[in-house]
């Protein structure tokens, strides 16, 4: 009998081990759990280990307590010029209080989905065509406005609201490809004149840069003629008066300076003047060396 005490004793304390370890709770960092108490709300665990009492408590919901993202799929809309658009939104939201989720409202993010689409229809339906396509950025301060007072009681707070996309009918659609296709055009075209333009004007200035290179170059070329006509002036009139100079030096009679008149008269002479002035004094000179070169012959023959 004892022995079987002691089997049923363990099978006791084995099931409350059971129990217990199975009624230990560990809440996960950015998570919360919603605790109830035979059926009623009693306590929301944070983060960290808990222990709940068995066939008593239980967890009513988990709740992650990240930013959580939701993307609905799109819904029609009409602007205040009759026209319908097709457009999808994006809502980021966290949870702020997980008893307020839990017992807020009825599927919370269908909830969510629902109000986003009515408050958009009314938010387009103040907008024309034009406003829509340009005011994305209000349009969407405008929704997250409202869906954060709207969801509030919740316990949700929307953190942001992005307007996914926005499709026109298909007729409007094609209009604005066209449009979009003509400016892209317009811009093409510009930038052809630009580069065109860009490319005369280089043309342009590498001619103006050869003209001024070849006027330099002229201008060159003549300076340095004209330093040469000047170099080799200035040598001869050197020559000259160091020949003047050394002639004077050698103090010559007046014979050796008439037949160095009658040397420069002969090289006058062989020009293609036609006609030569001879200078009395060279004459006379001439006279006398014709005298000589007689006498010179008669001495000889004899």
């Amino acid at each position: 009998m004892e022995y079987f005490g002691f089997i049923i004793l363990g099978i006791v304390v084995l099931i409350v081990l059971i129990l217990l370890i199975r009624n230990i709770k560990i809440v996960p960092q950015a998570h919360a759990y919603v605790i109830e108490r035979l059926g009623a709300y009693h306590a929301t665990w944070e983060t960290g280990l808990h222990m709940k009492i068995p066939f008593v408590d239980r967890i009513s919901k988990k709740v992650s307590l990240k930013e959580q993202v939701v993307d609905f799929p799109p819904q029609p809309v009409i602007t205040r010029d009759n026209v319908t658009m097709q457009i999808d939104t994006v809502v980021y939201f966290e949870i702020t209080d997980p008893k307020l989720y839990c017992y807020g409202v009825e599927r919370p993010l269908s909830a969510i989905e629902n109000l986003t689409a009515t408050t958009l229809r009314n938010i387009i339906g103040d907008l024309e065509l034009d406003n829509t396509l340009t005011s994305r950025d209000t349009i969407n301060d405008k929704i997250r406005i409202i869906l954060d007072e709207a969801t509030d009681a919740w316990g949700i707070k929307v953190i942001r609201v992005e307007l996914k996309n926005i499709l026109p009918p298909r007729e409007i659609q094609d209009a604005m490809e066209k449009q979009m296709k003509a400016e892209r055009e317009r811009r093409a075209r510009i930038l052809d004149a630009e580069g065109e333009k860009r490319s005369q004007i280089l043309v342009a200035e590498g001619l103006k840069e050869s003209a001024i290179l070849k006027a330099d170059a002229v201008k060159e070329q003549k300076i340095r003629e004209a330093q040469g006509e000047a170099e080799a002036i200035l040598t001869v009139q050197k020559a000259n008066a160091d020949a003047l100079r050394m002639l004077n030096e050698a103090a010559p009679t007046d014979r050796i300076i008439q037949l160095k008149s009658l040397e420069a008269f002969a090289k006058a002479a062989d020009g293609k003047a036609t006609k030569i002035i001879v200078p009395s004094d060279i004459q006379g000179l001439a006279g006398s060396i014709t005298a000589i070169k007689e006498l010179w012959k008669d001495d000889k023959a004899e």
